[in-house]
C-alpha cells in the first residue's frame, strides 16, 4: 500500500475521527496515525497481519472504539491501558495468550471480544470493569473459570468452544449476569454449580454440547427457579 493512498485515508479521518483499513496486508500498526491522536474515535485495522501494538496506541485517549480482529497479535503493551474512555475493544482471532496487568483501568470499556485466541483463563483483570457489558471469550484454551469470575459486572459471558471442565460456584455472585454460554465444552453435569439455577440472575445458560444430555439438566434442584426467570426474561423481549 503506497504512501498516498495512506495520506489519503488520514485526510478523511481528520475529518471523520475514524480511521479503518482492513485487509491490506500491513504487518505494522501505521505511526503517521499518530498525527491524529488528538482527532481519532474509532480505529479498524481488521484482517491484517500487524505483529505488535505500539506503545504509542496510549497517545489516542479519545479513542472510543479499536478493532484489530485477525491480525497477528501475540500481546498487548501496557500503554493500551491509558485508554479511559475506550468503550469497545475487538481483538478476536489473534495469538493473545493474556491482557496487560493493568487492564481493569479502561474504565469506560463496555464491549470486549477476544474470540479466538490463545487465553487459558478468565482474566482476573476484567473483575475491575463496571461497565462491562459483554465478554466474548468464545473459542480460547479456557479450562476453568476461577473464583475471580464472581466479581465480573458483564451481562453477557460467552465462553462457548473452551475446555471447560470446572467453573468457580462464584460465578452465581454476578450482581448483572443474565446470558451465559457454556456451549461445547468439557462440563460434567455434577462440575455446573446448582446455585446458577437457583440463586443467580442467569436467565439464559447455553450448554449443549458439553458431556451431558441437556434434558438430564432439568431434573437439577432450582431449575424450576431458573425456568421462571427464562420466562420472564423471553416476554420482556417479545
Amino acid at each position: 500500500m503506497g504512501n498516498s493512498a495512506l495520506k489519503a485515508h488520514l485526510e478523511t479521518a481528520q475529518k471523520t475521527g475514524v480511521f479503518q483499513l482492513t485487509g491490506k496486508g500491513l504487518t505494522e500498526f501505521p505511526e503517521d496515525l499518530q498525527k491524529l491522536a488528538s482527532n481519532l474515535r474509532t480505529i479498524d485495522l481488521s484482517s491484517n497481519k500487524i505483529e505488535l501494538l505500539p506503545p504509542l496506541i496510549g497517545k489516542f485517549s479519545f479513542l472510543k472504539s479499536l478493532a484489530l480482529n485477525n491480525n497477528k497479535l501475540t500481546a498487548l503493551p501496557e500503554e493500551l491501558c491509558k485508554l479511559k474512555k475506550l468503550e469497545t475493544l475487538h481483538l478476536n482471532g489473534n495469538h493473545l495468550r493474556q491482557l496487560p496487568a493493568a487492564f481493569g483501568q479502561l474504565s469506560a470499556l463496555k464491549t470486549l471480544s477476544l474470540s479466538g485466541n490463545q487465553l487459558r483463563t478468565v482474566p482476573t483483570q476484567l473483575s475491575g470493569l463496571r461497565h462491562l457489558d459483554v465478554v466474548d471469550l468464545s473459542k480460547n484454551q479456557i479450562q476453568n473459570v476461577p473464583d475471580t469470575v464472581g466479581e465480573l459486572q458483564a451481562i453477557e459471558l460467552n465462553l462457548n468452544q473452551n475446555q471447560i471442565s470446572q467453573i468457580s460456584v462464584q460465578i452465581s455472585h454476578c450482581p448483572r449476569l443474565k446470558v451465559l454460554r457454556l456451549e461445547e465444552n468439557c462440563l460434567e453435569l455434577s462440575m455446573l454449580p446448582q446455585s446458577i439455577l437457583s440463586d443467580s440472575q442467569i436467565s439464559l445458560l447455553a450448554v449443549e454440547g458439553n458431556l451431558f444430555e441437556i434434558k438430564k439438566l432439568r431434573e437439577l434442584e432450582g431449575y424450576d427457579k431458573y425456568m421462571e426467570r427464562f420466562t420472564a426474561t423471553k416476554k420482556k423481549f417479545a
